[in-house]
């Protein structure tokens, strides 16, 4: 960008980007034929300016780089859909083949059992009576045997091919049977992958979270941090420290430069060790499309922080963009291309102006430190919401916290990892100061995203994004004003901290008259039964303690004189701590099936703590607490060697009465027991339905349509791995009748009952969605 004596950016290399990408997705989103009419209005317009001789101003740079690109993205569709792989995928055909691993295979959960995926290249390919040799992009899924194979592997299978879901893959290869290793990686991925593994090595001896998250760090390898710590991150807006960033690039080639300098290396020296860094750094990443984009978006912020940095560095971007769709036009339909873009952005063109702003009343490195994150957070702001369905409020002070933390965490676990391979004391001695800076960012993303509003949830619509965008934009153009003053600036934050620590009252809530409340608490059950006066019984505990508890705040339950505990699987018990926080517990009572048992341990070390009895259940015994009633209609038996999982089958339920309406609890019972239920209970009735096992679609018809229940309620968590809640009980709720309610959509979902004895529903939407919980039966 160049600036004048107007003191006016120019920003025609960036706008080409944006042409260029817009260009793109409109290759991508049309089909072949009206793209290449797009193509060629677009060549005779270039045609006819330059036989006019007309000048080639801006507009015709415009329509020249929105050609290249559409004709690349063209020329790569066709080229990836007319491959004789693509032919056979259509027919699902049997085939033996070879191919070259382009990616490192990762391992996913299915319905089913566990299995691999990664992207490689199809080098050959036999079937129909055919043998053919070619180069087509693919993507493999195979089972966890194949865990093993190496990047750059040549590999001989045998499976059968179908179709891919993306345009930029010829097929998907369904891989049978173990692989057959034709050849290995050559010498330089081999010496990357040892520096990889030095990296883990360096650290195999720090806690779990240090010992994941140093890897990711350095170079993208999240594969050992649970869900819990990436939910935390996502709530604290951190996620971009465990993918592989600019940030990544940018701190081990500003370290190599750094240290090159030391060395008296000058001029054209620095530029060579840039460039080796860079190169270094994506085969230490992995020579993927996202590394790449990192890569680049890496380079043009160190191009950005140079001399006449913010010139260059817009300039830099708009090129950047312009070169990766002409190399891979996929990239504009990538998430993290379009947040590794628009973080650029905001920092080379919002960070320099808030930066002198703060610098009138701060030292100048803690207003750069304050606007860089404020900068790129706000320029992801839109697309974040439309991700997540969330804004973070915590995200800057989050991200200034652990600034100073990532560099060292990064470089140290570099260092450290390369000298694990001379001698492994040594690295690790070099690399514990990285765990130490690791553990202190979790610490962070942990505290951040335990805040009472760490987040407001954000309706991912086109007109609340469309809201958000604006909102953003006109704090775009004011922010600098306001942060100039110590004032504005002092009373905001403030004002945000408040927000953020003290919990925002819930206009309605709990509803009056409410007699069951289903928790939101992930995938998982957590159900409060209300008994009055502050008082309530709680049916399982979720797999959350945070998400227990805070629901339990918002009903104003003080005090819960029996926990029903239905099995032991951990996204029914592991929020157990969450019940008793700051809470009188009288009695733990549970499933007379110890399994698994480690919930049940769980269980009763957190009963015991508290000096709670805990006693197991007995089929056909009832209860009375306040106004609840409840028989126990299930486990019928102790022994399920029919089941697909004896715990679900082992479940409490109950058939509870409160205010003249019958709700039944079931909780993850599948179709034996089920079954059971229904023979060995004669008129089985109901008005509420908690449905069994989230929903799943293991569920007895003919017990369902024969309660006559006009409510069903299901607990279940967004986007779980299992499907829940399966379309076919969706239907069967449907055809008996039944209104449906589910946490994943609604929130907290209570059953009321009013004055007059009639039955409804009230919803209390979070004000961020729940992180997911633990894994229950599968």
């Amino acid at each position: 960008m160049t600036t004048g004596a107007t003191g006016r950016s120019d920003l025609r290399a960036p706008v080409i980007g944006a042409v260029a990408w817009a260009a793109a997705l409109v290759a991508l989103g049309l089909p072949e034929s009206v793209s290449g009419l797009a193509l060629g209005a677009g060549a005779a317009a270039v045609a006819i300016r330059r036989r006019r001789g007309l000048p080639s101003g801006t507009h015709l740079g415009w329509l020249v780089a929105a050609s290249a690109v559409v004709a690349s993205a063209l020329l790569q569709v066709e080229s990836v859909g007319t491959t004789p792989a693509t032919e056979l995928a259509r027919q699902g055909a049997a085939v033996r083949g070879e191919l070259l691993v382009r990616s490192d295979p990762v391992t996913g959960s299915g319905r089913r059992a566990p299995y691999v995926h990664f992207r490689a290249t199809l080098l050959e390919v036999s079937g129909r009576g055919r043998q053919t040799r070619l180069r087509a992009p693919v993507v493999v899924v195979a089972d966890t045997g194949w865990a093993g194979v190496r990047l750059d592997s040549r590999l001989r299978f045998a499976g059968r091919l179908a179709p891919a879901d993306s345009r930029d893959v010829a097929a998907l290869v369904i891989a049978r049977g173990p692989p057959e290793v034709l050849g290995g990686p050559g010498a330089l991925l081999t010496a990357v992958d040892r520096l990889r593994a030095g990296i883990r090595d360096g650290v195999a001896r720090q806690p779990a979270g240090p010992r994941a998250l140093v890897p990711a760090l350095v170079d993208g390898d999240d594969g050992g941090l649970g869900d819990d710590v990436a939910a935390d991150f996502r709530t604290a807006g951190l996620t971009h420290l465990l993918a592989v960033s600019g940030t990544n690039l940018t701190l081990i080639v500003g370290f190599l430069l750094i240290l090159a300098r030391w060395c008296k290396v000058r001029a054209r020296g620095l530029v060579v060790v840039g460039v080796l860094g860079v190169i270094g750094f994506v085969l230490l990443a992995r020579t993927e499309p996202s590394v790449l984009r990192a890569a680049v978006m890496g380079s043009v912020a160190l191009v950005g922080m140079g001399h006449h940095g913010r010139a260059r560095g817009t300039r830099a971007l708009g090129v950047a963009v312009l070169l990766l769709l002409l190399l891979d036009p996929w990239l504009a339909r990538s998430v993290g291309f379009a947040l590794s873009v628009s973080a650029t952005a905001g920092i080379l063109l919002l960070g320099p102006p808030w930066r002198d702003a703060l610098a009138r009343w701060l030292p100048r490195w803690v207003a750069e430190t304050v606007a860089v994150p404020l900068a790129a957070q706000l320029a992801c702001t839109p697309l974040v919401a439309a991700i997540s369905g969330q804004v973070s409020l915590v995200a800057v002070g989050a991200n200034l916290a652990v600034a100073w933390a990532v560099g060292p965490a990064t470089v140290l676990g570099l260092l450290g990892g390369g000298l694990t391979l001379l001698w492994v004391p040594l690295g690790q001695v070099v690399s514990t100061p990285a765990a130490w800076c690791a553990g202190w960012i979790i610490a962070v993303a942990q505290t951040s995203a335990g805040l009472p509003l760490a987040a407001l949830a954000w309706d991912p619509g086109w007109v609340s994004l469309a809201v958000l965008t604006l909102l953003c934009g006109a704090l775009a153009l004011t922010l600098a004003e306001a942060l100039s003053r110590r004032g504005v600036t002092l009373g905001t934050l403030g004002l945000l901290l408040v927000v953020m620590l003290v919990p925002l009252p819930t206009p309605g809530w709990p509803p009056a008259g409410w007699v069951m409340v289903a928790c939101d608490v992930g995938q998982g059950d957590g159900l409060v039964l209300n008994v009055g006066g502050g008082s309530a019984v709680v049916v399982d505990a979720g797999p959350d303690p945070d998400l227990m508890d805070r629901c339990l705040d918002r009903l104003g339950v003080r005090a819960v004189p029996l926990v029903v505990i239905s099995h032991f699987h951990a996204d029914h018990v592991d929020g157990l701590p969450g019940v008793f926080a700051g809470r009188r517990v009288g009695l733990v009572e549970t499933s007379p099936v110890p399994d698994p048992a480690g919930g049940a341990r769980l269980v009763r070390a957190v009963a015991q703590r508290a000096g709670v009895p805990v006693r197991t259940v007995a089929y056909g015994e009832t209860t009375t607490i306040g106004p609840l009633r409840w028989q126990v209609l299930g486990p019928v038996r102790t022994s399920y060697p029919d089941s697909d999982s004896p715990p679900n089958d082992a479940s409490v339920v109950m058939l509870v009465e409160v205010r003249g309406v019958r709700l039944l609890m079931m909780g993850d019972e599948e179709r034996p027991s089920q079954a059971d239920l229904r023979r060995t209970t004669t008129d089985l009735h109901a008005d509420v339905l908690k449905v069994a096992h989230h929903g799943s679609s293991k569920q007895d018809d003919d017990l369902v349509r024969g309660l006559g229940a006009r409510l069903a309620v299901i607990s279940v968590g967004v986007d779980n791995d299992y499907g829940h809640p399966a379309p076919s009980t969706l239907h069967l709720l449907g055809d008996a009748g039944m209104q449906v309610r589910r946490t994943d959509l609604d929130g907290d979902v209570a059953v009321v009952v009013d004055d007059r004895g009639r039955l409804r529903t009230a919803t209390r939407m979070p004000s961020v969605r729940p992180r997911p919980g633990g894994v229950g039966g599968p």
